[in-house]
């Protein structure tokens, strides 16, 4: 079957006709990087909203580090963890394991602020209705990290919108945020991939890049 998507841009767009309608005026978008802020940025564009993104890393299973067993995200000092507990139960995953891995991601994590963000603030997002854009969900934990985080920094509205997910993780999520928007869960989903032409890997200079545009010229 014909993936619905070419790329991340083109799944962003039709997420921001899909979000476009009714108008959202205090909305601001926050990406995950790295191909949530390609995504993020189309709808940005499309509801005139600001882009901004939300640092999250995925805590791998040892030696297969696909597979979440938890994730952290931050939006400005504070990190925030979700764990998946089925994964660790099913793994027999140590503690000491658990701590090691969250040590070396958070330490990913602050190289990829400093290195997307330089020396600038996050948006503010308190009481405001906030939009979170990833490429697509697998079993979500990256972007129940995000949602923690969001939470944490007084976000009001939360609205999850991914152009491909799993059809689990878009209910799991449902339970925990005020909207998820996603375009196309199959019951035969296996990976997040499935959903593009084209899921080449999306670097960190693309991700500066699109910030960049989306800054306003007088900041």
């Amino acid at each position: 079957m014909r993936p619905p998507f070419a790329d991340r841009a083109d799944a962003g767009r039709s997420l921001g006709e899909r979000l476009a309608d009714p108008p959202r005026p205090d909305a601001v978008v926050l990406g995950l990087p790295r191909g949530g802020v390609i995504v993020g940025a189309e709808i940005a564009r499309a509801i005139g909203a600001p882009l901004d993104l939300l640092l999250v890393r995925k805590i791998g299973l040892p030696g297969q580090p696909e597979l979440a067993m938890g994730a952290i995200a931050a939006l400005g000092d504070v990190i925030e963890e979700v764990r998946s507990e089925d994964v660790l139960l099913r793994s027999g995953t140590r503690p000491e394991q658990f701590a090691q891995v969250r040590v070396d991601e958070e330490k990913e994590l602050r190289r990829r602020e400093a290195a997307y963000r330089g020396g600038d603030p996050p948006v503010a997002v308190r009481g405001r209705a906030v939009i979170l854009a990833d490429d697509g969900l697998a079993t979500g934990a990256t972007m129940r990290a995000a949602v923690a985080a969001a939470r944490g920094a007084g976000a009001g509205r939360i609205t999850v919108a991914v152009p491909v997910a799993s059809p689990r993780a878009c209910e799991r999520l449902a339970a925990e945020v005020d909207e998820v928007v996603c375009l196309w869960a199959p019951a035969s989903f296996r990976a997040v991939q499935q959903g593009y032409a084209d899921f080449a890997e999306t670097t960190d200079a693309e991700v500066r890049a699109a910030l960049a545009a989306a800054r306003p010229e007088d900041a």
